[in-house]
């Protein structure tokens, strides 16, 4: 065992930040995918009703906590603290932390999972406070809830490993981790719903049974690297205490979109029945360009800023940023627009059938186009926080949180009078642009980040890119009234064509404007021995 640590803390070659995204955002496209599918199957089995909306509260509140711990707080506490723990610390205590952190870890989440189960009515007043005027809805979902609430305990176990395996820079395992979610639950709305009495409860079987899948998957790979834990408790080991501290503001810094996202959820169940469920496959579509590259870059640089937070590294670190925030702005804008312009198409090819009609497409159109209209936003917070935690800096993202909450709950109660579900997404997608924009202002008045050479040329490609890339799909999409006349087959031969021909002529007119791999580069490895990093400047 101790051989096996020695070797898993010997610094290796770390592997291209580039190859790393590729994996981590391949594997998440993977995940996205198979999601889809998976909302397809519910759009198509179940509809978008009473028991629906029932189901999507339920399981928004694991999905909530697998975005902040899988994806995002977890990492930002535990990642930092191992890194320390890994260049400073022998193998015995790099090992002993391990046991305690996870035993620590559990013990909580089996405390917070007891109590959320014994209180489940009281979480759907809480979530979906608009369900107290339907005792069927509210029972229906209180019973699921407390079958869905379990998946608590086996995620947040699941990302304490997956922070570890992150840390070795073993990307692909904690990212593939989330496909298994998808095909259990496909399994068990395939073969198990036809057998309950109330089909729809086949779903929440499914998200309990997945987090201990998605547990016992990771489990191996931590045994190879010597660090497969066993559990003992540890409240007062100082590295566990460090854990304490951070993670508490992580998990607000990290998530203000998904507290927005259930604002969301909240305030739309005063609204129409079948608004949470039009919000929630909107919502869906917005997630997979914000998984595939936010989740990927977030992932794949928090432990490279924490190797270089300190003040011999600092212009590796905010070339790192810097690279970061490139590849935001050339996908992330045409994956914004291209949403907006083929909400309607998108929708209807994934969704349209017997139980999501026309008017399900239309309602769930209004607000993609209002997520859409944010994904920079939630990009540029996926790519910003870990500038921040990666230092161990929680305040400021925290009191930028904060504020952008409450930007979005004002504007939330203000916009979803006139526009319903619709103004809820759009006030979500503010919020989130405001978020990330003092993000990066933050990070360059502390002269942690300072913008490398060639952004003005970049940006001019770019407009010019998206330009022609909008033009064409406004011009081939068309009315959304002959996608929802055409068949299925059509549809989806149609809806590729397009995105074909946009990406086509997004990217070659980026190439026909000289834009060039070397103006997107990785950044350089750290060069030892160089005060401030500076030598090449």
């Amino acid at each position: 065992m101790g051989t096996d640590v020695l070797r898993a803390k010997r610094m290796a070659d770390p592997p291209k930040l580039t190859t790393s995204i590729a994996k981590v955002g391949g594997t998440t496209l993977l995940s996205r995918v198979l999601g889809f599918l998976r909302d397809l199957l519910i759009a198509r089995l179940f509809g978008a009703d009473s028991t629906t909306d029932a189901f999507f509260v339920a399981f928004k509140v694991p999905n909530l906590l697998r975005r902040l711990f899988a994806e995002g707080a977890f990492a930002m506490a535990l990642v930092p603290v191992l890194q320390q723990y890994r260049d400073a610390r022998s193998a015995p205590d790099l090992k002993g932390f391990v046991d305690r952190a996870a035993g620590s870890l559990a013990v909580l989440l089996f405390a917070v999972t007891a109590l959320g189960v014994l209180a489940a009515p009281l979480f759907v007043l809480a979530f979906a406070p608009g369900f107290a005027a339907d005792a069927s809805t509210h029972d229906l979902a209180a019973a699921m809830l407390r079958l869905t609430l379990p998946y608590l305990f086996f995620i947040g176990l699941t990302a304490f490993a997956g922070g570890i395996l992150n840390t070795y820079e073993r990307f692909g395992v904690p990212a593939f981790t989330p496909v298994l979610l998808n095909l259990v639950m496909i399994g068990c709305a395939l073969w198990l719903a036809p057998h309950l009495a109330e089909p729809v409860m086949a779903l929440a079987w499914g998200v309990l049974l997945a987090g201990l899948v998605q547990l016992a998957f990771q489990l191996p790979f931590l045994a190879r690297l010597g660090l497969l834990p066993r559990p003992r408790l540890g409240f007062g080991d100082e590295g566990v205490r460090r854990i304490g501290r951070l993670i508490g503001p992580a998990l607000f810094g990290v998530s203000v979109g998904q507290l927005a996202l259930l604002i969301d959820t909240l305030l739309a169940s005063f609204l129409t029945s079948g608004s949470i469920s039009w919000l929630y496959y909107s919502d869906r579509l917005v997630e997979l360009p914000l998984g595939v590259l936010g989740t990927a870059l977030g992932t794949v640089i928090l432990p490279r800023l924490a190797q270089r937070s300190g003040p011999s590294t600092r212009r590796e670190f905010s070339r790192t940023l810097d690279w970061a925030l490139r590849w935001v702005l050339l996908l992330g804008v045409p994956a914004s627009l291209g949403l907006m312009l083929l909400a309607g198409p998108v929708l209807a090819t994934l969704f349209l059938s017997g139980a999501f009609g026309a008017e399900d497409l239309a309602m769930a159109r209004q607000s993609l186009v209002a997520y859409a209209f944010g994904l920079m936003g939630f990009l540029a917070v996926k790519a910003l926080v870990p500038g921040y935690y990666g230092r161990q800096d929680m305040r400021a993202p925290v009191r930028i949180a904060f504020l952008a909450m409450l930007v979005n709950l004002a504007l939330s109660l203000v916009l979803m009078i006139p526009f319903g579900h619709g103004g809820l997404a759009l006030a979500t997608s503010i919020a989130a642009l405001l978020n990330g924009a003092l993000l990066l202002a933050g990070l360059v008045r502390a002269g942690v980040y300072r913008p490398e050479p060639g952004w003005t040329a970049l940006l001019l490609r770019g407009l010019a890119g998206n330009v022609v890339m909008c033009g064409l799909l406004w011009w081939l999409a068309g009315p959304t009234d002959g996608w929802v006349t055409a068949d299925g087959g059509e549809r989806v031969l149609r809806l590729v064509s397009v995105i074909g021909a946009g990406a086509l002529a997004y990217g070659g007119t980026l190439l026909l404007l000289g834009l060039r791999l070397r103006h997107v580069r990785e950044p350089p490895e750290p060069r030892p021995g160089v005060a401030d990093g500076r030598a090449d400047l």
